[in-house]
């Protein structure tokens, strides 16, 4: 676990090398691992004061969690799991810290707000067409985004709940991508697709059992509910391509999805009379691919 006198390091030497943005959101997430979840912090120091100072009936954690205030233990590594001298955030003071260190500020106490304040981003909608880059993410229940985080790319989302950790993408709702984070030709093309798992249902689930059925996996109905019959056409794929049959359909299985339902490169038949073996070969060299039969 770093320190915070070595993630500040590294954040100043990402300045002076003038790191994209991007990536410097994406290096200063994954240096923050471990460090502590305390409600209504946005990145100052984690110590016993500070824990004090934020505690409160409904968040008994901040007190429960701390060695030093809830049983009288020294303030050290020996005690402490989330160690000494890091930062202790919640989830949308994370996202709002990681964005403050490469000059990008977004207005709002809570995820919901974050979210719901245009302002903040360049580009916001479902997860479901999710560019793959650096952006927000937000986790919507009922009329309110529950839960925030941030994509770094791939996939791999770093979050704080509990403890800054790294995870993939279920659950996620909604994305959101700064304003300032990328030039709008910068954004990547390519979409990151969410973890589908038995008892999704979505427009989503419906382009699965699609690609499924295309290439002769018995979904049942296209009716983009992740049912059993959806489950075991899954499994049944990923066992015949060497996956862990889970049924859940994550990174890997969209992939080898992609590369399984790609279109078929055409193959054409051509007859030549009279080709002597030389002119056969000539033809071996400008199409490598091509099979060739003689006939006598």
């Amino acid at each position: 676990m770093r320190t915070i006198e070595q993630v500040d390091s590294l954040i100043a030497q990402l300045e002076a090398e003038r790191t994209p943005k991007p990536d410097s959101v994406r290096q200063i997430a994954l240096a923050c691992l471990d460090w502590p979840y305390v409600f209504g912090s946005w990145g100052e120091p984690c110590t016993p004061s500070g824990r004090k100072r934020r505690a409160r009936s409904e968040h008994p954690t901040i007190i429960s969690k701390c060695p030093a205030l809830s049983r009288g233990a020294a303030c050290n590594e020996q005690n402490c799991k989330w160690g000494v001298g890091v930062r202790m955030y919640d989830c949308r003071g994370f996202t709002a810290w990681l964005l403050k260190q490469v000059g990008i500020s977004i207005s709002g106490e809570g995820a919901t707000s974050q979210y719901n304040t245009v302002a903040n981003w360049m580009r916001r909608g479902s997860v479901n067409d999710m560019p793959d880059c650096v952006c927000c993410l937000f986790r919507k229940k009922g009329t309110k985004m529950e839960h925030t985080g941030m994509h770094i790319g791939g996939g791999i989302v770093v979050d704080c709940s509990v403890n800054v950790r790294t995870g993939g993408m279920t659950g996620w709702t909604h994305y959101a991508i700064p304003a300032g984070l990328y030039k709008e030709g910068e954004i990547p093309m390519d979409t990151v697709k969410p973890t589908l798992r038995k008892g999704a249902e979505d427009d989503l689930v419906k382009e699965l059992q699609t690609r499924l059925t295309e290439i002769g996996y018995d979904c049942g109905a296209i009716d983009g509910k992740f049912g059993n019959k959806t489950f075991a056409a899954v499994k049944a794929f990923q066992r015949k391509h060497g996956l862990q049959d889970d049924g859940i359909v994550g990174r890997l299985t969209w992939e080898e999805l992609d590369k399984s339902s790609a279109p078929k490169e055409p193959t054409y038949k051509v007859t030549c009379y009279g080709m002597t073996f030389e002119q056969s070969m000539q033809i071996r060299e400008i199409c490598p691919t091509a099979s060739m039969e003689k006939e006598w």
